[in-house]
């Protein structure tokens, strides 16, 4: 089903609020019906105030140092997107929050409106560029007490996958660089993208305009390059972390609310994912009058990671390749070897309000790019399982990279491997009625699916079984990189120590043991992982291939074909009699998963359909 969107108001209208809300004021500049349907979407801007000296801003980075209004109070506004009823039409059963990763909005319209819930965006990211459909905040800037610009070095690393004479740094287009040729200005190149340092390269060899690098020479693929330079005016950020606390408290008021609802969830993707776990890490679920912000979180594909926003000089918008993952990675409090620390995610004293919480993440999130996922159901050292939370579900999607391919696959260059097409969209969607239900009608969520220490379905990387196949790289050697210092701690919290590699156990075929095995995973006609080298053509094949890629490796057609290939996995001749058999199969694969919550029951057939897809396009001659 698809809902055209009819614009009804494009004039500006203006809502004041009480003064003693932290959303002060609504914008709407764009009113739109949903033709077809009871709903409308509005977009505009919501208008802050905080007071710098309230306990729950206090943790705010550089708020003392922000302008203050008459009344002491620092503002900000935030652009903001909100599908709802229309007004007179019932209202919604509960409101999910969709954390725009570097501004993009959602395109969840047909399932918020099927199930009749609402939906709200709103920016929180100071560096994403304007432009139409962004959304963003703007905050004010930090100045010292006497008025005068604070100065920083930032800095900001980047890969290449093809050769460049020049790369503009986007990661700090927010912080142009006071003097270019000053001695804060330098350039390194790293043997390693998962360690940090590196040689630097000579200054006269590189020139820097604005955020604009030029190399002589150019620069190559595959290498990892770290640049800084001196900045001035750091935007107080952590001021994104309050419009969402305070949007959400404005959008659950029954007074002031242009969609009242008696439930918030949260969703959010990568790096939304991780702002999701920092935001309760730090304490922003309670609001500036005590009350519970969300009620449910979804923190999708953000490994154990968490967003290094609330500090001077945050660079929210960047990859962070090897620069997520800080102490503490559980929820629950967990002695930790190196720093002597004891706390979690929900176990600290800035947390009063623990949400219901589901964790989804992809093989991608275990192997690669230093997202360590394994330490969130793990202790510090990757040693023992541990207890989730009695709040906490956890599901891994066997088989799947970061986000899925989209099919047919292709490869990153002629001689990569195909990208990684299993599609868990549709179990993602079975989770948020899932969270819904469990919520408001506390009916229990399907139990969680994760590899686990104790029955050997989840390993270090160095005992992964993965077979050896022709042209295919072995894993086995892989490292996790080194723990991100956590800022809330003078010492860091062990910054710098390696991080322990705890992967997903395989079958005969490479296919993970343990986890959501979607019907492309339990009925296989490939190998489908986690992770992907680096073609020979963009550089250092003995690293991944950014960000978070998997592959799709299929099985040869028929014996003679892998006999000849020496490709240890049966053919897709000798695992199905007939295309009927595989689809037969497929559609029972799916159909346990929707008895089990993972799949709603109006998605099998789709899932039989794909299957049908994968099976005509795998078996073509050219393929």
């Amino acid at each position: 089903m698809r809902f055209p969107v009819r614009p009804l108001l494009l004039a500006l209208a203006f809502v004041p609020l009480s003064a003693l809300s932290e959303v002060t004021s609504v914008e709407i500049l764009e009113r739109e019906d949903i033709e077809g349907t009871d709903y409308e979407a509005l977009s505009g801007r919501l208008h802050f105030a905080v007071e710098p000296d309230l306990a729950r801003n206090r943790s705010i980075v550089d708020l003392d140092l922000a302008p203050r209004d008459a009344e002491g109070r620092v503002r900000f506004s935030s652009d903001f997107r909100l599908l709802k009823p229309q007004d007179g039409a019932p209202a919604a059963v509960a409101a999910w929050v969709e954390i725009p990763n570097r501004g993009s909005t959602s395109k969840l319209s047909e399932f918020i409106i099927y199930h009749r819930f609402a939906m709200l965006e709103v920016g929180w990211e100071f560096d994403v560029p304007p432009g139409p459909g962004r959304l963003r905040v703007e905050i004010p800037v930090a100045r010292d007490k006497d008025g005068l610009p604070l100065q920083g070095v930032v800095e900001a690393i980047f890969v290449l996958e093809k050769e460049e004479d020049s790369y503009v740094v986007t990661d700090l287009a927010s912080y142009p660089p006071v003097d270019p040729e000053g001695t804060d200005s330098r350039l390194l190149v790293r043997k390693r993208g998962d360690r940090p340092g590196g040689t630097e390269i000579p200054r006269e060899r590189w020139s820097l305009r604005e955020n604009a690098l030029t190399l002589e020479g150019g620069f190559q693929p595959g290498l990892t390059y770290e640049v800084s330079w001196l900045a001035e005016n750091p935007p107080v950020a952590g001021l994104g972390l309050a419009a969402i606390r305070d949007a959400v408290a404005w959008l659950k008021d029954k007074d002031e609310s242009l969609a009242p609802v008696p439930h918030a969830y949260a969703f959010g993707a990568s790096q939304c994912g991780r702002l999701l776990r920092d935001f309760v890490y730090r304490g922003f679920n309670t609001d500036e009058a005590e009350g519970p912000v969300f009620d449910g979180i979804m923190a999708h594909i953000a490994g154990a990671g968490r967003l290094d926003l609330n500090r001077r000089w945050s660079t929210p918008r960047e990859l962070a390749l090897y620069r997520t993952a800080s102490y503490p990675f559980a929820d629950t409090a967990l002695p930790d070897p190196v720093s002597g620390l004891n706390e979690g995610i929900f176990e600290n004293p800035r947390v009063t309000h623990r949400p219901r919480m589901f964790y989804t993440n992809t093989s991608a999130e275990y192997w690669g790019a230093g997202r360590v996922a394994a330490l969130v159901h793990t202790d510090p050292a990757g040693l023992i399982d541990i207890a989730l939370p009695e709040e906490v579900r956890l599901y891994v999607f066997a088989g799947t990279q970061h986000g899925p391919s989209a099919f047919p696959p292709e490869a990153p260059a002629e001689d990569g491997a195909l990208s990684n097409p299993v599609d868990f969209r549709p179990s993602l969607l079975a989770l948020r009625v899932a969270m819904h239900r469990w919520i408001s009608e506390e009916i229990a969520p399907p139990e969680s699916a994760y590899p686990r220490i104790e029955d050997g379905t989840l390993v270090p990387a160095t005992e992964v079984a993965f077979p050896e196949l022709p042209g295919v790289t072995s894993p086995k050697d892989l490292k996790a990189g080194l723990r991100l210092a956590s800022h809330l701690h003078p010492d860091g919290a062990g910054h710098g120590t390696e991080l322990p590699l705890l992967v997903p156990q395989v079958d005969v075929d490479g296919n993970e043991l343990a986890g959501i095995r979607l019907p492309e995973v339990a009925v296989p006609l490939a190998t489908a992982t986690g992770w992907m080298f680096r073609p020979s053509s963009m550089g250092k094949p003995d690293e991944l291939l950014p960000v978070l890629r998997g592959s799709w490796i299929p099985f040869s057609l028929t014996q003679e074909q892998r006999e000849k290939s020496e490709d240890p996995r049966l053919s897709r001749q000798e695992r199905y009699p007939s295309r009927e058999d595989f689809l037969e199969k497929t559609r029972a694969a799916a159909a346990a998963l929707a008895d089990e919550g993972y799949l709603l029951p109006e998605d099998v057939g789709e899932a039989v359909e794909n299957a049908a897809e994968r099976w005509d396009w795998s078996g073509k001659p050219s393929f």
